[in-house]
């Protein structure tokens, strides 16, 4: 299919893993009786932020992949008869966690899995205490609502990651995102980085010609006041539709693949790479 409606809920953590989830399935079930075909959801949407701090309680958070909230959002997706991308803190084995995102089919079905790749450790991002690094590499997922490419928060600083999953067929880039200003930074910074953290997936979007989908949380935990502003980028870094930081609940937005196409024969840039003269791009620094 070429038109898909897409949604997106931008939510925000009320205090317990049971409440904040049944708050998020009631939004969801919001868009019943409408015409839904993939509905997104932000990183670790039904627990709180838990990575500003390294404490071993946090650990508790961590669900498998036979949890009753995973199966509740399958039953989601049936019920809307849409695609769901639900990303979820993952107990993989006994003391291994990762960062993962499932996709569900309309059906409940599991179309594929994504692990987080890109493991930050900066001051209240302590990820690399909690997570392994994904090990299911780049890899398209095909659904009913397109080919979708998912990647979550981290990822979205590196071309790398992008390029790859466009190269392979990706249409619609997908970012799972918790990204906050810090009240230890000075507010000067805060319109800096929202423009620095939009500007790079609208780049992801440009040189590859595709469209992209970045989710984020809102609310305040901690020192961190999540900022929102969930966006829709066309493939030609338009943003189609944006929800500030001020937005709560859900928010759709429609896009036609076909652009893609008339993007791509426009700006030729697959067209006009030269794989053989970037070996350098294998190496983890430069010369030297």
């Amino acid at each position: 299919m070429d038109k898909i409606n897409m949604a997106w809920i931008q939510g925000k953590w009320h205090g317990n893993v049971a409440t904040t989830q049944q708050i998020y399935l009631e939004q969801a079930r919001s868009l019943q009786g409408q015409k839904v075909d993939l509905l997104v959801l932000p990183e670790f949407f039904h627990t709180p932020y838990f990575p500003i701090t390294e404490d071993p309680k946090n650990f508790d958070y961590a669900i498998s992949k036979e949890d009753s909230i995973v199966e509740a959002w399958q039953q989601i997706a049936q019920e809307l008869n849409c695609v769901v991308v639900f990303p979820f803190f993952e107990k993989r084995a006994r003391g291994v966690y990762q960062n993962s995102a499932f996709v569900f089919e309309r059906d409940g079905s599991v179309a594929g899995l994504y692990r987080k790749t890109h493991i930050p450790d900066d001051p209240c991002f302590y990820e690399k205490y909690y997570f392994m690094p994904g090990d299911t590499g780049f890899k398209p997922i095909k659904t009913s609502a397109g080919t979708l490419g998912i990647l979550i928060c981290w990822d979205q600083w590196f071309p790398e990651a992008a390029r790859i999953l466009a190269l392979q067929g990706a249409e619609l880039l997908i970012y799972p995102t918790a990204i906050a200003w810090d009240a230890n930074e000075p507010e000067a910074l805060y319109p800096r980085q929202l423009k620095s953290w939009q500007t790079s997936m609208q780049g992801h979007a440009i040189a590859n010609g595709v469209f992209v989908l970045a989710v984020n949380r809102v609310g305040s935990e901690d020192n961190l006041d999540f900022w929102g502003h969930s966006f829709v980028s066309e493939p030609d870094g338009h943003i189609a539709s944006e929800t500030d930081h001020k937005f709560y609940g859900v928010a759709q937005h429609s896009i036609n693949f076909s652009e893609i196409e008339n993007q791509r024969q426009a700006w030729p840039f697959m067209r006009d790479r030269r794989v053989c003269q970037y070996e350098m791009l294998l190496k983890q620094w430069g010369t030297p």
